[in-house]
C-alpha cells in the first residue's frame, strides 16, 4: 500500500513539473504574440492552456483517489493537499495568458497597443515568464522558493508605468482600448500573484507554515 502511495505521488509531482514547464510556455509564447502581434504564437497559447486544463483536471482526480483510497497522514497529507492546489495556481495562469492571446487574436493584424504602452505589456510578460521559470524550478526541487517581494514590486511599477502611459497626452488610446489594454496589464500582474502563491505552497510543504500565516509580499 505504501508502495503504490509513493508511486502516485511520483506520479503526481512528475505532472505538476510539466504544468510548470506549459504554464512558463504560455507565458514566455504570448509575450511574444504580444510583441510580434504574431497569431502563431496565439493559437500555441491556447493550445497550452488547453493541455493545462486537462492535466490539472487529471491532477485533481488523482488526488481525489489518493485522499479517499489512501488516507495519507501528517507530511504525506500535505503534499497531496499542496500538489493540488498549485495545480490550480498553474491552471489559472494557463487561463491567463490565455486571455491576453485573445485580444492579441481580435487585434490582428494590428498590435494590440502602439510601441510606448507595448513596451510596458512585453516587460511585464518577460517578468511573468521568469517568474513562472523560477516557480517551475521550485516544484521540481532545483531551486527553493524565492523571496516574491522585488518581483511583485517590480511588476507594481510596471503597472503604474502602464497606467501613466495610458494617460499620457501624447500616448493615450481611446476609452475603450484603454480598458482592453489595462485589463491585459491586469493580468499578466495576476500570473506574478499566481507564482507567488506558488511559492508560500512550497514553503508551507517544507515547514508546515501556513500560506495565510506566511509574511504578505509587502512586509
Amino acid at each position: 500500500m505504501r508502495t503504490q502511495f509513493t508511486a502516485e505521488l511520483i506520479a503526481l509531482t512528475k505532472d505538476l513539473t510539466l504544468m510548470c514547464t506549459l504554464a512558463h510556455d504560455a507565458v514566455e509564447r504570448v509575450t511574444d504574440a504580444l510583441v510580434g502581434a504574431d497569431l502563431t504564437a496565439t493559437y500555441e497559447v491556447f493550445a497550452l492552456d488547453e493541455q493545462l486544463q486537462k492535466m490539472y483536471g487529471a491532477c485533481e482526480a488523482r488526488t481525489v483517489v489518493l485522499l479517499a483510497l489512501q488516507a495519507p497522514v501528517a507530511r504525506d497529507l500535505r503534499h497531496v493537499v499542496t500538489a493540488i492546489q498549485i495545480a490550480g495556481e498553474l491552471s489559472r495562469i494557463g487561463w491567463l495568458a490565455s486571455r491576453v492571446a485573445d485580444q492579441v487574436y481580435r487585434s490582428h493584424p494590428g498590435h494590440v497597443a502602439t510601441p510606448p504602452i507595448l513596451d510596458v505589456l512585453a516587460a511585464m510578460g518577460q517578468l511573468a515568464a521568469r517568474r513562472t521559470a523560477l516557480a517551475a524550478q521550485a516544484v521540481a526541487g532545483q531551486v527553493q522558493a524565492e523571496e516574491q517581494t522585488p518581483a511583485a514590486r517590480s511588476m507594481e511599477t510596471l503597472h503604474q508605468q502602464l497606467h501613466a502611459t495610458l494617460r499620457e497626452p501624447r500616448t493615450q488610446p481611446p476609452t475603450e482600448v484603454a480598458i482592453d489594454i489595462a485589463l491585459l496589464g491586469h493580468h499578466l500582474e495576476r500570473c506574478i500573484d499566481h507564482t507567488a502563491r506558488i511559492d508560500r505552497l512550497i514553503r508551507f510543504l517544507d515547514t508546515g507554515v501556513p500560506p495565510t500565516a506566511q509574511p504578505s509580499d509587502d512586509e
